[in-house]
C-alpha cells in the first residue's frame, strides 16, 4: 500500500500543491513515524507556557505598559474564557469545569466583570477591538441571558466594533446551541462561530463520550448561514479511539458535504497522567504512530482534493478564506487559539487561566476557578504567572512562527529585522536541520528554508530545533512527560 503526499513549490508567498511523491506506507511513514514521534511543544506561542513562571514581576511590567499605552490607540484582540461544561469529554485536556450547578454562573461571571474593568484601565480601553475570541470549556454553558450580560459587560469597559472587519468569534457545541441562540450571537455581534466535532463515526464518538448527530451539525450550520456568520469552522481530532483512515475518510466527506470554511485537525495528546478524564480511554484502542501518519496523510489528501489550503500544522481552508489570503500576504500567526489573522499585535486574555500578551510580556490568569474567583474578590491581580521575553526570545520566536505559519524562512528577511546573518547565528540549529532535510521534510537553500508538504506533518520536530528551553531528546523522554508526541 503507498501512500500519496502533496509535495509544496513555492512562488513568493504563494503556497502551490502537486502530486509529486508517493511514501510506502510500511516503510517510509513507519521509519518517520518512529523516527520523530518524541515530545514536543504546539508552539502556539514561543516561548512555551512551561517557561512561564510564579516569580514574574507583575508590578513593573504594568508601570512599563501604562507609560506607553496612550501614544497610540492601537487594536486590540481579546480572549474570553468560560471554563463550564455540563458533560465530560473523555478526551478533552481543556482548562474546564464540568457541572449543572447553575449558581456557579453568577460567581464566576461576578470575577470577570472585575478582571474586565481591571484590564480594560491597565490595557486601554479606547483600542479598538478588532478581534475577541470567546472559549472554553462551552461558552454557551451559560444561558441567553448570561451570555447578553456578559457582552454588555465587554461592550462598557473596551472598544468594540460593529464594522464587518471586525473578527468576533465563539466555540460551539453543537449539542448546546439551536436556532434561536444563533439568533442572539448574531445579534450580540458574533460573525465566525467554530464547532467542536472531532468524529463523525459513532463509535469514535461513543468511546470519547460526546455523541452528535451530523443532522443536528446540518442544522447548526444552516442556521449560522442564516444569520450571514462569515466563517464556520470544524474542529476534528485525528488519533481518537477506534479511528483508522478508512473511518476517518466517512468523517472527511461528511464534513466536506457541510462545507465549513476553516477545518483544524489535531492531533490527541494522550496524557492520563495530567487529564484524569483521559483515563476513561483504552490506549489499546488508539491508533499506532503508524496509523496515525496515514490517518494524517488521509486528511491532507481529501481535504486538498476537495479544494481546501494546507495552510500549516493543523489547518485547512478554502481559498477564499481571510486565513489563506492573510498566508498569501504573510499575515498570518499562531497564537493561544491556533492559527489566525494578524489583526493586532496585542492580546488580552479575560477568565480563569486565560493569557495575555502585550508588547513582549506573556502573563497568565490563575488556572484554578475558584482561586482565581478569590483573588478578584479580595482585589487582588488574578495573574499566576508570566514571562518576559529576552531580545533571544523574539528572534527565535521569529523564526519558529516563520516556519509554522508561512512554512518558509528568508534568510535576509531575518538579516534585515536583526541586523545579523542567520547562517551566523544558527550554525549549530542549521547542522541539526541536515538529517531532516535528508529525510526530505524541508529544503536547505543559500536563500533560506522550505518545509515541503512531507514536514508538514513533522512541523514541531522542525521547529523545536530552534527552541533554546528544550532538553536533548533522550534527557526528555526519560524525564517527566511535560509535551504531547508530536505524531
Amino acid at each position: 500500500m503507498h501512500l500519496t503526499v502533496l509535495i509544496s513549490s513555492f512562488s513568493g508567498n504563494r503556497i502551490k500543491l502537486m502530486t509529486v511523491m508517493t511514501l510506502n506506507s510500511t516503510t517510509d511513514a513507519s521509519r518517520l513515524a518512529q523516527k520523530y514521534a518524541y515530545q514536543g511543544p504546539r508552539y502556539t506561542s514561543y516561548p512555551t507556557a512551561l517557561q512561564f513562571s510564579p516569580d514574574f514581576a507583575e508590578q513593573a511590567v504594568v508601570t512599563d505598559l501604562a507609560t506607553r499605552r496612550h501614544q497610540k490607540l492601537l487594536p486590540l484582540s481579546l480572549y474570553v474564557h468560560i471554563p463550564f461544561c455540563a458533560d465530560i469529554c473523555y478526551y478533552c485536556a481543556c482548562n474546564k469545569v464540568v457541572t449543572r450547578d447553575r449558581a456557579r454562573a453568577g460567581i464566576y461571571l461576578d470575577a470577570l466583570k472585575i478582571d474586565i474593568a481591571r484590564q480594560a484601565e491597565l490595557f486601554g480601553a479606547a483600542r479598538p477591538v478588532r478581534q475577541m475570541h470567546w472559549g472554553g470549556g462551552t461558552p454557551t454553558w451559560l444561558d441567553d441571558a448570561e451570555i447578553t450580560e456578559l457582552m454588555h459587560e465587554l461592550a462598557s469597559h473596551f472598544h468594540l466594533l460593529d464594522s464587518g472587519s471586525r473578527e468576533y468569534a465563539i466555540e460551539l457545541d453543537p449539542r448546546t446551541v439551536n436556532a434561536g441562540r444563533v439568533a442572539l450571537l448574531s445579534g450580540l455581534g458574533f460573525n465566525r462561530a467554530s464547532l467542536g466535532i472531532q468524529d463523525f463515526d459513532p463509535l469514535v464518538q461513543r468511546a470519547i463520550n460526546r455523541e452528535q448527530s451530523v443532522s443536528d451539525v446540518q442544522d447548526l450550520v444552516d442556521a449560522l448561514r442564516r444569520h450571514h456568520f462569515r466563517s464556520i469552522s470544524f474542529d476534528l481530532i485525528y488519533g481518537l479511539p477506534f479511528q483508522d483512515s478508512h473511518s476517518m475518510e466517512n468523517t472527511l466527506q461528511q464534513v466536506i458535504d457541510l462545507g465549513p470554511e476553516r477545518i483544524a485537525c489535531y492531533n490527541y495528546a494522550h496524557l492520563p497522567e495530567r487529564f484524569s478524564s483521559q483515563r476513561a480511554i483504552d490506549r489499546l484502542t488508539l491508533p499506532k504512530a503508524e496509523e496515525k501518519l496515514r490517518i494524517q496523510a488521509r486528511i491532507a489528501d481529501t481535504l486538498c482534493t476537495a479544494g481546501y489550503e494546507h495552510i500549516g500544522l493543523d489547518h485547512f481552508v478554502l481559498p477564499h478564506d481571510d486565513l489563506a489570503q492573510a498566508q498569501r500576504d504573510g499575515r498570518l500567526q499562531r497564537n493561544f487559539q491556533g492559527y489566525s489573522v494578524q489583526m493586532a499585535d496585542d492580546l488580552v486574555g479575560l477568565g480563569v487561566s486565560a493569557i495575555s500578551q502585550i508588547g513582549g510580556y506573556y502573563l497568565q490568569n490563575d488556572t484554578d476557578p475558584d482561586s482565581y474567583c478569590k483573588r478578584l474578590q479580595r482585589g487582588d491581580s488574578p495573574v499566576w504567572r508570566g514571562l518576559a521575553s529576552s531580545s533571544e526570545d523574539e528572534l527565535r520566536r521569529y523564526v519558529i512562527m516563520q516556519l509554522i505559519c508561512n512554512l518558509q524562512l528568508d534568510f535576509n528577511a531575518f538579516q534585515q529585522r536583526f541586523e545579523e546573518p542567520f547562517e551566523q547565528h544558527f550554525q549549530s540549529e542549521l547542522s541539526q536541520l541536515a538529517p531532516m532535510a535528508s529525510d526530505g521534510l524541508l529544503q536547505i537553500g543559500n536563500s533560506g528554508i522550505q518545509v515541503s508538504e512531507t514536514g508538514r506533518s513533522f512541523l514541531r520536530n522542525i521547529c523545536m530545533v530552534f527552541d533554546q528551553f528544550l532538553q536533548p531528546k533522550d534527557q526528555q523522554e526519560s524525564g517527566q512527560l511535560n509535551y504531547s508526541r508530536t505524531v
